[in-house]
């Protein structure tokens, strides 16, 4: 029997409609689906970013906490308790005696001439009044040990690390611990200390700093005469746990502590002291003297007798400082 077209268009057209709907239909679900599947997914590394952030923030806390816990501790301690701290750390560089000092004379590290007097230095790095104090004073100070005119006792500090980007009061302290316990000239440690003091080498402090690698500082210890094995291994920090013990200690040393000035009663680097007592730095600029002019006047030498190892300064091992103010 033949069939109408014209019904048969229909029929078809009608069938075509609900197949396009149904399609639709299913894309339309299909998109929600995977929109409510990607939503899902979101929401999940959302809330897990938050519980990290949230974690990473109690890190923080906690370490600030911590920190300034230990920094209050620190300011609490009495000088004993920070001397025993010092004395309970590990590992302690060999050459340095229980108050920190490195001990050199004509003879070598750790053996003290008698009748002279002994000049006590504490400096840190990066601190622009030590490397200043270095460039003017150390040259004498040299002549005079390597002539048994005085025995030398260095103490380096750390403490002024945050005045840099990289711990360069550290790192360098700990190297000159490393090579004074592994080379045995310590006019080799002596040169390290000029050449990483040097005018053009020494960093600034501060927003001013420029970051000093490793590697240039190894540059100036070998120049210094240090074997390149010992310069590739001074630069661990092995002595840190050491080193900031004594940076709580010696500024509780009452003896080392500022007597005039803005910061009396605080310890500040450079420090000199001459036979155990501090020499003021404040009154050579009071006596208009030069650094070393002042310096030869405190001990009792002439500086033609600098170098002369029969003219002993006249303070000998045991008394105080001629005072430049006074005379006496």
């Amino acid at each position: 029997m033949a069939q109408d077209p014209k019904k048969t268009v229909r029929r078809k057209s009608r069938a075509d409609r609900r197949a396009a709907e149904e399609a639709l239909a299913r894309a339309a679900e299909e998109k929600a689906a995977k929109e409510r599947k990607q939503q899902t997914i979101i929401g999940v590394i959302a809330v897990a970013i938050v519980a990290v952030l949230v974690i990473v923030a109690g890190i923080a806390v906690f370490n600030s906490t911590r920190k300034s816990a230990e920094e209050q501790a620190k300011a609490n301690m009495s000088v004993t308790e920070a001397y025993n701290a010092v004395q309970a750390v590990s590992v302690k560089p060999e050459r340095a005696d229980k108050k920190g000092g490195i001990l050199i004379s004509k003879d070598g590290y750790g053996k003290s001439v008698e009748g002279v007097p002994t000049v006590q230095v504490y400096m840190d790095f990066i601190c622009p009044g030590c490397g200043s104090l270095n460039r003017q004073l150390d040259p004498t100070l040299i002549k005079l040990m390597d002539a048994g005119q005085l025995n030398l006792d260095l103490h380096f500090l750390s403490f002024m690390d945050s005045y840099s980007t990289d711990d360069y009061s550290s790192r360098v302290a700990n190297s000159a611990l490393y090579i004074a316990d592994h080379d045995d000239d310590p006019n080799h440690l002596l040169e390290y200390v000029k050449n990483v003091y040097a005018d053009g080498f020494q960093p600034e402090e501060g927003s001013s700093y420029k970051s000093v690698s490793d590697d240039k500082l190894k540059e100036q210890a070998v120049a210094a005469g240090v074997s390149q094995a010992v310069a590739d291994k001074a630069y661990g920090r092995d002595y840190q746990d050491w080193l900031d013990a004594m940076n709580t200690y010696t500024p509780k040393r009452k003896e080392l502590l500022n007597t005039t000035g803005s910061y009396a009663g605080s310890f500040t680097t450079p420090t000199v002291m001459i036979n155990g007592t501090r020499w003021n730095l404040s009154d050579v600029s009071t006596a208009g003297l030069s650094v070393t002019d002042g310096f030869l006047q405190s001990i009792g030498l002439d500086s033609s007798k600098v170098g002369d190892a029969n003219t002993l300064p006249s303070i000998g091992s045991d008394k105080q400082p001629i005072s430049l103010t006074t005379g006496e």
